[in-house]
């Protein structure tokens, strides 16, 4: 074979690679393959594009981002994009994040849940505590399930939440349940604690009340979005509570600043700083003591 046919063959074949990789490391996955429980009439029902992201979900999914082979360090996260309960800023709180953990050998998975208060139809069938938490619990049950599949250490599974998100994530982390080990579907029988919780700007911060069996938790908010007053009350209770905590509070910064690499400002490197709290408090590499429980 002569050697430019050669270099071209070789090419097509990294390109056809590197594309299965891709495809592979943005799969989407639906949470339950028949659709939603109770639901199930719905499901095929098309999601509506809105201004600033999607709308209108009756399918809810994971779409997975995962290290290429052999650049994972094991750990995950869940990621919850937010919206107001209205629709779900899914791109710069969801996909764009993803991308970005999944590059530097973080597992994610973006959560589309169900919207209680979705701006396209005039009375949603849907509630925040009931469904949209039934997504949120579906989610890490599901990543816990495929950990193997997924190089994935079942004990360095986190979840990150946005606004409306974060209001989820921090309700899940509060109240973890164990499974059902008699559950006939698998997924079931998974546990939903997180070993880690971030919550950027969420919804009804003054609602969290950690305990001392909490997740350490990473918090974020802009010092001129009003929610970042009751953020800053929450950092104490998870002092009091004796759960590790970092809070970051930016300067200049009102609500939805969202996750943009493009962003000069301090606030924009605040992906950077969590992952160098995720690397501290022990979930990347080596499992740490505190994965187990136990205080340092």
């Amino acid at each position: 074979m002569p050697p430019p046919l050669r270099f071209l063959v070789v090419l097509s074949l990294l390109l056809g690679a590197a594309r299965a990789r891709a495809a592979e490391a943005s799969r989407v996955i639906p949470l339950w393959p028949g659709g939603a429980p109770g639901f199930e009439a719905l499901k095929d029902e098309p999601e509506v594009p809105v201004q600033w992201g999607v709308s209108h979900i009756n399918n809810p999914s994971l779409t997975l981002f995962l290290p290429t082979a052999g650049a994972g360090s094991g750990a995950a996260v869940v990621i919850v994009p937010g919206g107001g309960h209205r629709f779900l800023n899914i791109t710069s709180e969801g996909t764009a994040l993803g991308a970005w953990l999944a590059e530097r050998g973080v597992a994610a998975f973006v959560l589309k849940y169900r919207l209680a208060k979705d701006q396209t139809v005039e009375h949603s069938p849907y509630r925040i505590d009931v469904e949209e938490m039934q997504d949120t619990r579906r989610a890490v049950r599901m990543v816990r399930a495929h950990a193997a599949d997924w190089g994935v250490d079942p004990a360095r599974i986190g979840i990150l939440g946005f606004s409306a998100g974060g209001r989820l994530a921090a309700r899940l982390c509060m109240a973890p349940d164990p499974g059902d080990p008699k559950a006939q579907d698998p997924v079931d029988r998974q546990g939903t604690a997180c070993a880690f919780q971030v919550l950027v700007y969420p919804g009804e911060p003054d609602e969290i009340v950690p305990t001392k069996d909490s997740p350490p938790a990473f918090l974020v908010a802009g010092f001129d979005d009003d929610l970042a007053d009751g953020l800053i009350r929450t950092s104490l209770k998870f002092k009091r509570a004796g759960v590790p905590v970092e809070l970051h509070v930016y300067a200049g910064v009102g609500h939805a600043f969202n996750f943009r690499t493009d962003d000069q400002r301090p606030v924009g490197s605040w992906g950077e700083r969590m992952l160098d709290w995720i690397k501290y408090e022990g979930f990347l590499g080596a499992p740490s003591r505190r994965i187990a429980g136990e205080k340092p």
